[in-house]
């Protein structure tokens, strides 16, 4: 079906129909005209011999042309069915203030963030890619989607705050997978959690009932652990002593089938997604035909060109 995105342009259809209809009022006028001239033979000598309906056809075929164009501004398209993978990996940074310890060159936060990126870079194209932040309570930063360079941008503005909500970090993620269209597919779409963080939860839900939950949801959570037993930081003017809390972590990954790194490599990673599976849906999108309306244009007014100056040696 044919509809378009510009519609209001369609008023310029206006001017051709009127030239149209002018167009029409002069032939019936001629017509008038021709019946009260007396002098017949003197009317052939005038008219073109022989020309009959032939007169009307290229007058048709350039206002055809007129109206082929105008609907052409009116941007016409038709709908098209595009398929969509629905399969979603949703990365969950820690930006708690132990992120800023430099056991890790040049520092916890700033490692994760090349990890997340690189991690980014060879995620499938076709995959949905989201991101969370997590300290005192964790947020989406960007929701599902494959615009690569948001993300890239979002993990490069990451900035520091107090608190690690661990758990909440993977509720959120749950629930950005959730809102993932079905697009007339079944069931949720296949999805993993990738968590990158140090330590210790010291807000929100447990990491046990985030485990249960993902779990339940069938999400496997993969960890990444940042820092050393000796990372210290310096928070309001306090030294304090930030290990890295493994054993958390590394549970988490195992109680919901997912993998447990340490300064994992790329090619690591691609174990997270490399079983994930697919979820294809289908996507009505708005396919521009304007080339098609202005072609029918162009080939009308040569026609009529052409037809004038078989028939009459002018132009219409």
């Amino acid at each position: 079906m044919i509809r378009f995105l510009d519609p209001w342009w369609l008023l310029t259809l206006l001017p051709v129909l009127a030239m149209a209809g002018f167009y029409v009022w002069r032939q019936f006028r001629k017509r008038q005209y021709a019946m009260r001239f007396t002098n017949v033979d003197l009317l052939r000598t005038l008219a073109p011999k022989g020309l009959g309906w032939r007169r009307h056809v290229s007058a048709g075929a350039f206002l055809l042309m007129l109206g082929a164009l105008s609907a052409a501004t009116a941007r016409p398209s038709v709908d098209t069915e595009e398929p969509l993978e629905r399969a979603t990996v949703m990365l969950a940074i820690d930006v708690s203030l132990s992120m800023q310890a430099e056991d890790v060159e040049p520092s916890r936060i700033e490692a994760a963030q090349e990890a997340a990126k690189s991690f980014v870079s060879e995620l499938p194209p076709t995959y949905n890619l989201g991101l969370v932040s997590f300290a005192k309570a964790a947020n989406v930063l960007v929701a599902p989607t494959k615009d690569r360079s948001a993300v890239i941008s979002a993990i490069d503005g990451l900035t520091l705050a107090e608190a690690t909500a661990t758990g909440e970090a993977v509720f959120t993620s749950l629930d950005a997978i959730r809102t993932v269209p079905s697009d007339g597919a079944d069931g949720a779409p296949p999805a993993r959690i990738v968590l990158l963080s140090d330590g210790y939860r010291t807000s929100g839900r447990s990491i046990e009932d985030a485990a249960a939950a993902a779990g339940q949801a069938n999400v496997p959570v993969s960890t990444i652990a940042f820092g050393t037993d000796a990372g210290v930081v310096n928070i309001r003017g306090s030294s304090q002593r930030v290990p890295v809390d493994r054993l958390s972590l590394q549970e988490l990954a195992e109680q919901t089938k997912g993998y447990f790194y340490e300064a994992a490599s790329v090619s690591e990673l691609k174990q997270v997604y490399e079983d994930m599976g697919s979820s294809i849906g289908h996507r009505t999108e708005p396919r521009e035909v304007t080339q098609w309306y202005a072609a029918v244009g162009l080939l009308l007014g040569l026609a009529g060109a052409a037809m004038s100056l078989l028939w009459t040696s002018r132009l219409p």
